[in-house]
């Protein structure tokens, strides 16, 4: 494992190799797997730079996951936890209700039988989130602008429903002043000591069992057809894994 590296800046993953430039390597620590660096390295650090940098969380500050049961809001589940925030997540099913809770979410909303806004502002006595993590995008929009408080913040850092169409930025002063970024990894791993931040603290907080990692979705190089068709059908939760 001395000379085991990884990355999140190569392009081509369906690969069995690739030739990456050593400033983008990060090793990986002792007691953490390749597979298992695979795993966290690109949805960790995403899950990093938006509780850390794009809103960063403090002790009793509420978040609003969406996709609580991804592999990206697993993370950002346990990270937001550890800081001492509060929790709240959609999810569509039973099972990845039970997921999200073992992440340490204290509320999980099934979108499927609920609609999330008026759940969020129960949950909140009205009030509404500090911050609202969304990576699903057009179908979630809205409804996570009318979660957040005043002065409160929606970070768009996916859009797997669609795209967000156009909207009047007045809004955002009808709503609360509200502050909308839509963030990307790249702009947060910009320099080499920003990429060590991260995943030193990533792979360090997996190596020593502190971050739980779930990649039970493993396929063979030759079936990422069917990796890609199970996971747009929804039948996956956490990472998915190739192996060459």
């Amino acid at each position: 494992m001395r000379n085991a590296v990884a990355s999140v800046s190569v392009l081509g993953s369906y690969a069995e190799y690739a030739l990456v430039a050593a400033v983008s390597l990060v090793k990986i620590p002792d007691g953490l797997t390749m597979e298992q660096a695979a795993a966290v390295m690109l949805q960790g650090m995403t899950a990093h730079y938006l509780s850390h940098s794009t809103f960063p969380l403090k002790a009793g500050d509420t978040a609003l996951v969406h996709a609580g049961a991804g592999g990206v809001g697993l993370l950002l589940t346990q990270m937001a936890v550890r800081i001492g925030a509060r929790v709240i997540t959609t999810v569509s099913t039973e099972e990845k209700s039970e997921l999200s809770r073992e992440a340490g979410a204290s509320d999980v909303i099934l979108y499927t039988q609920k609609d999330f806004e008026p759940e969020v502002k129960r949950l909140t006595g009205g009030k509404g989130v500090d911050v609202v993590y969304d990576g699903v995008g057009k179908t979630t929009f809205e409804g996570s602008l009318n979660c957040l408080r005043p002065r409160g913040l929606l970070a768009l850092f996916g859009a797997s429903s669609g795209p967000v169409p156009p909207f009047d930025l007045m809004q955002l002063s009808g709503k609360g002043s509200l502050f909308v970024t839509r963030p990307t990894l790249w702009h947060y791993i910009a320099s080499r000591a920003e990429l060590e931040l991260r995943a030193g603290d990533v792979l360090g907080w997996a190596a020593k069992g502190e971050l739980k990692l779930r990649s039970e979705h493993l396929y063979p190089l030759s079936e990422a057809a069917q990796a890609q068709s199970d996971l747009e059908g929804r039948k996956t939760t956490g990472k998915i894994l190739l192996e060459p």
